[in-house]
């Protein structure tokens, strides 16, 4: 996986984030690996070797840049000046002493406006150690970055710690969002989850939204931005602005 990242094998493919009137909030951008004799493959394969080695420190940094070159190139256009790109942040990554003064050298480099940047943590991150998570947290704030929990509520969820942290948005995994129609207990945690984002003034999105249902419920009960095969999968870069591209004007519609 070294020889991958010098030989750019990695790239980002790219998940559009909606309204609820189709127009394009951002994206998430996803890591893949294009390798030369087995194609692509799943970040399910690769992702977990990163996380147990040094090598998600350098990989990150890439993917870091990589978005942050994007937003520049995007900045000035009218299709894609206001859009958002959220990046999966690791924990190691995260933890780095040095990853403050690393984003402050990314955003002066790139020339990429910190304010179109989400960083996205996981719950576990974020409490393993609050008062360091807090700190460092605000200090990257300052700069104008945003941040969006991930995974909500698939972990040990802190309603006393997530009041303190300086969040911009909370994020509906998945794994609630797939049977929201059909099992009550789901359909109950999704509905607390947005009454808790309402309750502390935070944006919700949902992930893995499938099904016009699922964008119904969701619609009905609160939450209004999303993310999902619905609106479109994630996508080599040039795909995705394609599908910009092809948006009819002033008219909204789900790519």
């Amino acid at each position: 996986m070294r020889l991958a990242l010098t030989q750019q094998q990695f790239q980002l493919h790219y998940q559009i984030q909606v309204d609820d009137e189709g127009h394009p909030l951002g994206a998430e951008a996803l890591l893949r690996w294009q390798h030369p004799q087995r194609g692509l493959i799943a970040p399910d394969e690769f992702i977990p070797v990163l996380e147990e080695t040094e090598l998600i420190i350098p990989i990150g940094l890439w993917v870091l840049r990589t978005a942050c070159l994007q937003l520049k190139h995007w900045q000035g256009h009218a299709l894609t000046d206001d859009l958002v790109i959220a990046v999966n942040i690791s924990a190691k990554q995260f933890r780095k002493a040095e990853f403050v003064m690393q984003m402050q050298l990314l955003l002066r480099e790139t020339g990429a406006r910190a304010q179109r940047i989400k960083l996205e943590l996981t719950e576990s991150m974020v409490l393993e150690d609050v008062d360091e998570a807090i700190a460092k947290m605000h200090e990257l704030k300052a700069l104008g970055i945003r941040f969006s929990m991930d995974d909500f509520g698939t972990g040990y969820s802190s309603l006393q710690y997530l009041k303190l942290l300086p969040l911009d948005q909370i994020k509906i995994d998945k794994s609630f969002v797939r049977d929201i129609t059909t099992d009550p207990n789901d359909a109950a945690i999704v509905q607390a989850i947005i009454a808790i984002t309402k309750a502390l003034e935070l944006d919700v999105i949902a992930e893995g939204v499938e099904t016009q249902a699922q964008e119904d419920f969701l619609n009905q009960h609160g939450c209004h931005h999303f993310q999902g095969y619905l609106f479109g999968k994630a996508m080599p870069l040039n795909e995705f602005e394609d599908k910009l591209l092809h948006l009819p004007p002033n008219l909204p519609q789900k790519i």
